[in-house]
């Protein structure tokens, strides 16, 4: 069998042959038990069993992984975990400055003019189309929503849409702006979000929310005109033009294209200094600010959320910017083992920061935050990580939050199914904002 992009969740699209998780990494799939794979995620999910264990100490580098898996210290070096008598601002200060260092965000100087492209009201909800041009790159398009006729400063939510392998959408995963729902898109939140635009169910509870497209994404994607060079590979443009990309086929394949140009991007943002996950938090942060100095948003209740890439964009967004006041993270947490001897290949490079690993687990980046809130929600069945290093993972930040006197702030939660955030998800992320945002906590 060829090589299938393997995306950002599990579920199949009756018009594709390929499998979604959360990266943009080509995958064959005779190297997985691929089962019977359905839009549903109701269904049995097929096994997937752990790489290294006491019988089976395979991994995904081979008889590396348990060499590899040795060479950091554990806890790593600036856990608060091997510093527990240290204070908690001092932590905080350190590590964060060295995560920082490691993601090597670039900068962007003054937050950029928005433009509002357009004004409309659908479904109860105001709704702006807007934009704005970084230095770098075509404009950002991002949609804002909140309540019709709302009155007085509302809290604000930066809502993060997922990665999924869709790199021709950014926002319209997550939103919805009219009766007549794009067939994909409507598939999309039928098999990720219960069949709900979750901004815009969140938007209808009393929140501003702003959903930017991410780097690489929906208007910041990379055209296929841009790009020159490349002469082999699935990642060469020849025949290819931006002008034909109107049929959902012509879609699937600028989508697999730009999965598998994913590795170029990140060494050639490597050798630029800076990281995939350093570009993408500036992004978010312009984002953040953008929202914040909205007349219409209180500025001190400020939060963030979303799946998969999402919960990505989340952990080192709510980990860094403590002007995220409560942060829910859905479908991303786990161990740098997971990733290490399990996973990699199932999740995008939008996640490396070289070195990071020597200093803090995967989870304390979000963890850096405390003591302000955050709620984690992993899936039992999630196939893009290892259960039991999701659950190691939850015992780290319970630990963090213990350790900072914070315990209230921190909750994890585990659901039966698969790489998803439906609708009971939502209620529990949606009834947390309400708690820390809008109950007077």
């Amino acid at each position: 069998m060829g090589k299938m992009p393997l995306l950002c969740s599990p579920s199949v699209s009756s018009r594709r042959d390929f499998v979604k998780s959360s990266v943009g990494m080509a995958l064959s799939l005779s190297a997985l038990d691929t089962g019977s794979f359905t839009p549903s995620l109701s269904k049995p999910l097929p096994s997937t069993p752990n790489a290294m264990t006491l019988n089976n100490p395979k991994s995904i580098i081979g008889n590396y992984g348990q060499w590899a898996a040795g060479l950091r210290k554990n806890p790593p070096l600036l856990s608060l975990r091997a510093n527990p008598k240290k204070k908690l601002s001092r932590w905080k200060e350190e590590a964060r400055a060295k995560v920082q260092e490691l993601v090597a965000s670039p900068p962007v100087g003054k937050v950029p003019a928005v433009i509002v492209e357009k004004k409309y009201v659908y479904d109860g909800l105001e709704i702006e189309e807007l934009s704005w041009q970084l230095p770098y790159g075509r404009p950002t398009k991002a949609l804002l929503l909140k309540p019709a006729g709302a009155n007085g400063p509302l809290p604000g939510i930066v809502a993060l849409h997922d990665h999924s392998g869709e790199k021709y959408y950014g926002y319209a995963k997550i939103t919805r702006t009219t009766d007549e729902q794009d067939p994909h898109l409507r598939e999309h939140q039928e098999g990720y979000y219960g069949g709900t635009a979750w901004a815009n169910e969140v938007a209808n509870r009393g929140y501003v929310v702003l959903v930017p497209d991410a780097f690489l994404f929906g208007s910041r994607r990379a055209y296929y005109e841009d790009v020159e060079g490349i002469a082999w590979g699935i990642t060469k443009t020849d025949l290819k033009s931006d002008a034909e990309i109107t049929t959902q086929e012509e879609i699937d394949t600028y989508n697999a294209w730009a999965s598998d140009h994913e590795h170029v991007v990140s060494k050639s943002l490597f050798c630029a200094g800076t990281t995939w996950p350093g570009v993408v938090l500036t992004e978010d942060q312009i984002a953040l600010t953008i929202l914040s100095q909205r007349t219409d948003v209180d500025s001190d209740k400020l939060g963030c959320a979303g799946l998969s890439g999402g919960g990505l964009r989340t952990a080192y967004l709510a980990g860094l910017d403590e002007r995220i006041k409560c942060a829910v993270c859905v479908g991303f947490m786990t161990t740098w083992d997971d990733f290490l001897l399990h996973k990699a290949y199932t999740h995008t490079w939008m996640l490396y920061a070289p070195l990071l690993p020597n200093y803090l687990e995967f989870p304390e980046v979000l963890g850096l935050r405390t003591p302000l809130p955050v709620m984690v929600q992993n899936n039992n069945q999630d196939r893009l990580f290892t259960l039991s290093e999701m659950q190691k993972a939850d015992a780290i930040l319970r630990e963090v939050y213990h350790l900072a006197g914070a315990g209230e702030a921190y909750q994890g939660r585990f659901y039966d199914g698969d790489h998803k955030f439906d609708r009971a998800m939502q209620a529990d992320a949606f009834a947390w904002f309400d708690k820390w945002l809008r109950l007077g906590r």
